[in-house]
């Protein structure tokens, strides 16, 4: 297993996110599979020991910065919150199990499944497979938005091992978020810290309103590596 505490992702001021620590980089594609999604694999990326990945969205060497941000006055400022998740999300009630929703989304569409949403699912979770497709159908939203949780507040997720996808979305015909694994740490470019989380989705169009996470800005205009 990859050490964590060696692992780090800086942000750097209007710059793209700096990536220390050989963190494993691949590419998944989102792939409509009947009524769900599944996470296939994409493209072989090269592997590191220090990265640095594009933020701006104008990059000519896709997903690695390339200086570009410097040629078009970049405005990378943060803007989204520090504040825990726990603190931040909703909770919503279900028969067996709960969910907690930050509302933080990045377009992933794990969500959907052949029985309906994860919301719906969770208000059924006292059958065996809705409850099963709610558990999965959370943990596969790797922006984070969504945790179920049992009734004493444990979170019902498998533990990911540090990564970094570069996600494709090529129903859309966007290129997607990037999805960073295993509580690795994000520092700000003020130097605080986010929350370490399981898996949080970052911008790399340069169009959130929430950086430095993703908000779906990448499919409203049409992101194209």
């Amino acid at each position: 297993m990859t050490e964590k505490k060696q692992l780090k992702i800086k942000i750097i001021k209007d710059g793209p996110y700096c990536v220390f620590g050989a963190v494993p980089l691949s590419e998944k594609i989102i792939t409509p599979v009947g009524k769900h999604y599944e996470y296939r694999e994409g493209k072989k990326l090269p592997q590191k020991e220090n990265y640095s990945l594009c933020r701006c969205g104008e990059t000519k060497t896709p997903p690695f910065c390339d200086s570009y941000h410097n040629q078009m006055d970049f405005d990378g400022k943060e803007t989204a919150s520090k504040l825990d998740y726990k603190t931040r999300a909703e909770l919503l009630e279900g028969k067996e199990i709960d969910l907690r929703d930050d509302h933080r989304c990045a377009f992933l569409r794990f969500c959907h499944t052949e029985k309906g949403d994860t919301w719906n699912l969770i208000k059924e979770s006292d059958k065996k497979e809705e409850r099963e497709l709610a558990l999965k159908s959370a943990e596969e939203c790797l922006a984070g938005r969504l945790t179920a949780v049992s009734k004493n507040g444990e979170i019902l997720e498998k533990e990911f091992e540090p990564a970094i996808e570069i996600l494709q979305d090529p129903e859309k015909n966007v290129g997607s978020a990037i999805i960073v694994k295993g509580k690795i740490e994000i520092e700000g470019a003020d130097g605080e810290r986010y929350e370490a989380r399981n898996s949080v989705a970052l911008c790399r169009c340069g169009k959130s309103d929430n950086k430095p996470f993703c908000d779906c800005s990448h499919v409203h205009v049409n992101f194209q590596e």
